[in-house]
């Protein structure tokens, strides 16, 4: 994957609202797994980029600075030919002179070379610079943006399941009748007077029983009482 797609999916994806993405998803905490997986995946991607982009870029600086250095130093090689030359042109040796001259030229040949060389780089060096600034900007937003997603996460579970308590909770306390505490109270003390007038129906219907039989016993005295004075009576 080039580094220009890597930068455009890191961007992309550090600017990802969550509360938007949340608010579409139908079940938003299967979504933010699945958006953790896929960010810590991309971080991971993105960070290996990073480090290829910055290593080639350090190899691009390493190549400028050796070129800078080579451009100075044959420049160095050129000043101390030519003068060499001079002195011996001076004394009087051409044919030495016009050899030194020579290498003179010769240095101040690798002397433009490597002053080309660094030059072709230094555009290269300056964009790969801001792809590596871009990269690393993005990594951060997007670690950033997984601590956020790895905390909307966690703060997501929490709510669901207080709310699942809270619904088990009402589930229970529904089946309870709050406007009167003491129904089950009452329903006990209505089923006590029951068995209290059921009790009291019982001792009622035995004393109209006991009754009915004093009643008999009173009326089989009067008879008895009937026929003895009858008895007297045929006796006189």
């Amino acid at each position: 994957m080039s580094k220009q797609s890597i930068l455009g999916r890191v961007t992309q994806l550090a600017k990802a609202n969550i509360n938007a993405l949340l608010d579409q998803a139908e079940d938003p905490q299967k979504m933010l797994d699945q958006l953790i997986r896929d960010y810590t995946g991309n971080i991971a991607e993105a960070e290996e980029a990073v480090a290829a982009t910055i290593g080639n870029l350090r190899l691009l600086e390493q190549d400028h600075r050796e070129d800078v250095d080579a451009a100075r130093e044959w420049g160095g090689k050129a000043l101390a030919a030519s003068r060499k030359a001079d002195e011996m042109r001076a004394g009087g040796s051409a044919a030495e002179a016009d050899k030194f001259d020579g290498l003179a030229k010769v240095a101040l040949q690798r002397q433009l070379q490597s002053e080309k060389e660094a030059k072709t780089a230094e555009p290269t060096i300056a964009a790969q610079t801001e792809v590596v600034n871009g990269l690393k900007d993005g990594l951060t937003k997007m670690k950033a943006k997984l601590a956020e997603l790895t905390s909307k996460r966690d703060e997501l579970v929490a709510r669901a399941k207080s709310a699942q308590a809270q619904n088990s909770m009402m589930d229970a306390v529904k089946n309870i009748n709050v406007l009167d505490p003491t129904s089950e109270l009452s329903r006990f003390e209505d089923k006590v007077r029951r068995e209290e007038a059921r009790a009291l129906g019982k001792q009622e219907l035995a004393a109209s029983s006991l009754d009915a039989q004093f009643e008999q016993l009173d009326s089989l005295g009067d008879d008895a009482e009937i026929e003895a004075r009858l008895a007297a009576l045929k006796n006189k």
